[in-house]
Formats: C-alpha cells, sequence, structure tokens
C-alpha cells in the first residue's frame, strides 16, 4: 500500500488594520467666531492598514494608544479651520511610522447642527 502525502496548498493574504473608534476630543475647529472661542466634541474614528508582513510582535506592530496621543497632539497644537486641513496634519503626524500604508480617517463635529447627529468627513489616504 503506497500512502499519498498532499501538501496544504492554501496561501494566505492578509490586511492587518489598527482601529479606533469613537475617540472624542474637545477642540478649537471651524470657520464661525464662536467655534474659535470655544472648543467644541469632535469624533474620530481611524482605520490604519499595516504592512501585512509584520511579525505579530510587540517591537513590530503600530500601538493604538501611540495613535490615539498623535491625534491629541495634532489636534490640541491650533485651531483649525477645516476638518480637511485637520485631517491633513493627522495623516502626516501618523504616516511618520514607516508601517503605515494606509490610513481611512473619519471626522464628525458632535454639536454643530441641532438636527443631526454630526456632520464631517471621511478620507482615506494610501501610500505609493
Amino acid at each position: 500500500m503506497k500512502i499519498l502525502k498532499f501538501r496544504d496548498k492554501r496561501k494566505f493574504k492578509y490586511h492587518k488594520k489598527i482601529i479606533v473608534k469613537d475617540l472624542v476630543l474637545p477642540l478649537f475647529v471651524g470657520i464661525h467666531h464662536f467655534e474659535k472661542i470655544k472648543k467644541q466634541r469632535v469624533k474620530f474614528n481611524i482605520e490604519i492598514t499595516t504592512d501585512p508582513n509584520l511579525k505579530a510582535e510587540l517591537k513590530s506592530i503600530v500601538n493604538y494608544e501611540k495613535v490615539i496621543e498623535d491625534i491629541k497632539k495634532v489636534a490640541e497644537k491650533k485651531h483649525f479651520e477645516l476638518l480637511e486641513s485637520l485631517s491633513e496634519s493627522i495623516f502626516d503626524e501618523i504616516f511618520k511610522n514607516k508601517k503605515v500604508k494606509k490610513i481611512k480617517l473619519k471626522i464628525e463635529k458632535l454639536d454643530i447642527i441641532k438636527t443631526t447627529k454630526s456632520v464631517g468627513i471621511e478620507v482615506i489616504k494610501t501610500k505609493i
């Protein structure tokens, strides 16, 4: 009797993401006078796609606590008239990490228009 050995021919493709949901920070943002003198609640949702070949080791991961600190640092730095300007500054900070390949960022003002739950932007930026 001949025993046949089958090789496992499955290949895997990974997409690794770091996710921060519903981070709410009080900050100065907007073009109106009242937005420049009083902070408002702004919600951040971010998905960061990393290099899928990175090993699952502490030294090679993208730390979500660092991502939160980066967002806080940028958001508290100055008044941003536009959410688009704020998003570009956040992209610049997070893309300093060479492991980051793609960022999907959603920023929402929670209190600006009373007839809505929120208004905001969503931007996706990818390293080429």
